[in-house]
């Protein structure tokens, strides 16, 4: 009953905000992710009934208070799931910087589902797993299918998982990460989402955001999809910043980068758009033809980057990659 798994972390292209249903993280409305390689979390499980009680440790560190009752609530509903109730170790590592606005909860929890589920002996596809995960990180859901994902609020439980996209920009994407380290609330945003007077205008449109992004990744159109995610980028700030703690996220590097890729849209002609999630972290996506001159320009912004590629869905590993 042990087994070890890994997943890599989302970048939001049309974000959710808010959940309907905290307790099983299910979101106000859906959601579409791609993920970023070779990033990823990897995580091994065990359940062993000779343990006093269940033990959490990421990156080295215990991991106790929400942190743990967030891993809290996925363990129970595996335990619940295969009727079982021995206790749990267990273990994860991040080979990417986290907490900085990067996904690292998405991969994070999209792998502790996977192998939790695998040590628990339960037959489940990636889906079902995803509603799995969803109970730490709706997220994380999308995690689980990989690469372009659609994550459906659905109408119950089951409805809410997700689904992985098909379409022919997952060779030629190239995603930047311009690395802005700062303090951010990701939870505590959500919570207050509804508070804030612009969620009703976001509501009003989502479901148009997402067709038409749905319509662009079938269409292989790297413009539209990109641009539309930029755009979904500061309707989600606009929202964040509007509600009763007023969360400002973003730092002048943000905005450095902001301009920069704007300029390098309208004055060298480039395939290049930004996106952010809940941070000030940048996503900058772009084509493999032109990722070394947004790499160049982005750097100049005085931030550290990585270049990531679209990444596949969670994977259960061989024994032999088990942290323990």
């Amino acid at each position: 009953m042990k087994a070890t798994a890994k997943a890599h972390p989302i970048q939001g292209l049309v974000k959710y905000h808010g959940m309907r249903d905290e307790q099983r993280r299910m979101p106000y409305h859906d959601s579409i992710s791609v993920s970023t390689a070779p990033s990823r979390t990897k995580t091994t499980v065990e359940f062993d009934a000779s343990l006093d009680g269940d033990e959490y440790v990421i990156d080295g560190e215990t991991v106790e208070g929400r942190g743990a009752e967030r891993i809290d609530s996925v363990v129970d509903h595996v335990r619940e799931l295969a009727g079982i109730d021995d206790p749990v170790r267990f273990e994860s590592t991040n080979d990417f910087p986290t907490n900085i606005g990067f996904g690292s909860s998405s991969s994070g929890f999209a792998a502790a589902a996977t192998a939790l589920v695998e040590a628990a002996g339960l037959d489940m596809t990636h889906p079902e797993i995803s509603t799995v995960a969803r109970r730490g990180s709706a997220s994380a859901a999308r995690a689980v299918t990989g690469a372009f994902s659609h994550l459906k609020t659905g109408v119950n439980d089951q409805d809410c998982r997700s689904e992985r996209i098909e379409t022919d920009l997952e060779d030629d994407l190239r995603i930047v990460a311009g690395m802005v380290p700062s303090y951010k609330e990701t939870e505590a945003a959500h919570k207050e989402a509804a508070d804030s007077h612009m969620f009703q205008a976001r509501m009003a449109h989502i479901q148009y955001q997402i067709s038409d992004m749905r319509d662009a990744l079938y269409d292989a159109d790297f413009a539209r999809a990109f641009e539309l995610a930029e755009h979904d980028s500061l309707s989600l700030a606009a929202t964040t910043m509007t509600g009763p703690a007023g969360w400002v996220y973003w730092q002048p590097r943000t905005i450095e980068i902001f301009n920069t890729v704007r300029a390098l849209r309208d004055e060298e002609d480039i395939p290049v758009y930004f996106s952010v999630d809940t941070g000030a972290s940048t996503y900058v996506n772009t084509t493999a033809e032109y990722v070394d001159r947004v790499e160049e320009a982005v750097a100049d912004c005085g931030v550290d980057t990585r270049i990531w590629e679209v990444g596949g869905p969670a994977k259960v590993l061989d024994e032999s990659d088990a942290l323990f």
